[in-house]
């Protein structure tokens, strides 16, 4: 007994002196397509959720202690009932969410453009499940929740009026007529609200001017829910679009949520972006952290109002990591995707097989260039810096084709595509852009090895301004297939609200592709 409480005492010790603050921290904290997040806290723990639009499953859903350092726990919505996403792209689907907690209950509340307008979710554990939708009458993008007492108020912007009503979050009933209560400071797209009930006042604080370079949050305050709002005479509280962040590489900051920690301060979650190669921005919109200072019945101020950097001068809470999500995987030793993994629409399970071997990806006639359920599954590219590497045994290809594609839309990705006859394996590096669709490289394989094991690897390696594109001949040599410019994937040239994902694929009228493993570094 007496070693186990000299273990345990050392054990506390440790986690003691591990868990200290920081006088600094780096942005951004969720790199990568992580959008329009929402956070909340229970406790000393933290959850946030971001937008998915067209992906499945949808809402990541993330644990935090410190704020810092986030761990992907799960997904909102899991089962199709939940997120029926019928032709969406990634102009569609799920919108930004807003997540609440009330007397034990955790509440999703967003928006599937396309397919249903607003709803909410409900579960007793953050990582799920996670209830059938209930859906809601108020309509307009980014609904958001304030519990106050008995009552539930629900806001969202239908044409463009920041909207409140009352509901019955169980029911989704409408408790009380919409009723516009802002319409911001003039800049367009008043969007995002959320309101926080704060020393008397209720603070309304939305997002303006696009989410694009002028991206920006405002806020007002009234003593009364319904208003009249007064709006806060040095909005807006933040941007990069100014003197002070226009040479920062991070621009287009907006769409934020305050979340007061354990020590009584205040910090904002929001969406920013990185251009690489001048005002091009291909990774999406990420999430950041803020210090926010608000004394008792003034305005808060965001950073000080200084610009948002990459490295963020501010006192952190106990540094807590949290675990990463896999650099290696190895398909022969999983039986299932891990919360990380996405698909472009919902999927057809039958098409995704562990065989104790590999994934065997099933030929969809459908490919990724179109809004029908296809043959993909990928992951969130979340570093400028990175390469992937992948396995693919096409012996079971018949007629159809495999690979590695670099996604930013359905008519916007770069494809590095396999195909094999009897005597010979092609591989091919195809780029549709809108409408341009053509072949950048391409490369015949006829050595006997390689026809016999029909084994091909495939890499792509990027440096945030170039894409390179190789295979692996039968003699085991990298030979490229081109290379391309990042910014032809970006949101500025390729379009959409997402980012770069990396996916495999395999489409075609009949067969199958064995991917043996993905390697990222």
């Amino acid at each position: 007994m007496k070693k186990l409480l000299i273990a345990a005492c050392s054990l506390v010790m440790a986690l003691t002196v591990f868990a200290q603050t920081a006088k600094e921290y780096r942005n951004p904290i969720i790199p990568g397509y992580h959008p329009d997040p929402s956070c909340v806290r229970v406790g000393a723990d933290y959850y946030l959720v971001n937008s998915s639009f067209q992906y499945f499953p949808g809402v990541p859903i993330f644990h935090s202690r410190d704020l810092v350092h986030w761990e992907q726990i799960g997904n909102v919505l899991t089962r199709k009932s939940q997120l029926p996403l019928k032709d969406a792209t990634s102009w569609l689907g799920i919108y930004a969410p807003t997540i609440r907690y009330n007397n034990g209950t955790y509440y999703m509340i967003t928006t599937n453009v396309g397919n249903g307008g607003n709803f909410l979710v409900t579960a007793k554990d953050p990582c799920g499940p996670w209830s059938e939708p209930v859906w809601l009458q108020q309509q307009g993008i980014d609904p958001s929740l304030l519990f106050e007492g008995d009552t539930c108020w629900m806001v969202s912007n239908p044409n463009s009026h920041i909207t409140l009503c009352r509901i019955d979050p169980n029911t989704g009933k409408q408790l009380s007529p919409s009723t516009p209560i802002w319409d911001g400071t003039g800049g367009r797209y008043p969007e995002g609200p959320h309101i926080y009930k704060k020393d008397g006042y209720y603070y309304l604080l939305i997002s303006e001017g696009g989410t694009e370079l002028a991206h920006h949050l405002t806020i007002a305050r009234s003593r009364n829910i319904y208003g009249p709002y007064e709006a806060n005479p040095n909005n807006p509280i933040l941007t990069n679009c100014n003197h002070k962040g226009e040479s920062k590489q991070i621009q287009g900051t907006g769409h934020g949520d305050f979340v007061q920690d354990q020590n009584g301060n205040w910090w904002v979650v929001f969406l920013a972006y990185r251009n690489f190669g001048g005002s091009y921005h291909h990774l999406g919109r990420e999430t950041y952290l803020a210090p926010v200072s608000w004394p008792e019945g003034e305005w808060p101020t965001v950073y000080g109002g200084e610009a948002i950097d990459t490295i963020m001068h501010a006192e952190t809470l106990p540094l807590q990591p949290m675990p990463k999500a896999p650099q290696d995987y190895n398909f022969g030793s999983m039986t299932q995707f891990g919360p990380e993994w996405i698909h472009l629409g919902q999927p057809d399970e039958k098409a995704y097989e562990f065989t104790g071997k590999a994934l065997r990806l099933h030929a969809s006639k459908a490919t990724h260039d179109s809004t029908d359920p296809n043959t993909w599954v990928g992951l969130r590219q979340t570093s400028p810096n990175v390469s992937y590497e992948t396995e693919i045994d096409c012996s079971g290809l018949k007629d159809a084709a495999a690979g590695l594609s670099v996604y930013q839309i359905n008519d916007g990705h770069a494809d590095l595509v396999v195909s094999k006859t009897k005597s010979t394996i092609k591989s091919q590096l195809r780029m549709k852009l809108k409408a341009i669709d053509y072949v950048v490289g391409s490369q015949i394989i006829t050595n006997s090895k390689a026809l016999k094991t029909g084994k091909v690897a495939l890499r792509i390696t990027s440096n945030g301004l170039m894409y390179n594109f190789f295979v692996k001949d039968g003699n085991g040599q990298w030979n490229s297939l081109g290379s391309l410019n990042c910014s032809l994937l970006s949101t500025e040239v390729a379009g959409g609200f997402t980012g770069v994902t990396v996916g495999l694929f395999c489409n075609g009228d009949s067969g199958y592709a064995d991917f043996t493993s993905l390697k990222i570094d």
